[in-house]
């Protein structure tokens, strides 16, 4: 897979994790913990797109 594809679909996680959170921080039944695993994997991906951009 080529550099580029992957950093676009790790982009594309990035965005899906960033509505999941935000849906997830609006609803008033959704667990606190799952919304710290959302963005734990979040930051995850965030640092691997930093990582292979450089």
């Amino acid at each position: 897979m080529a550099l580029s594809s992957h950093l676009q679909q790790l982009q594309l996680k990035h965005q899906t994790l960033s509505q999941q959170v935000e849906h997830a921080q609006r609803s008033p039944s959704y667990d606190p913990i799952s919304i710290a695993d959302l963005k734990k994997q979040k930051l995850r991906l965030k640092e691997q797109i930093t990582r292979l951009s450089q």
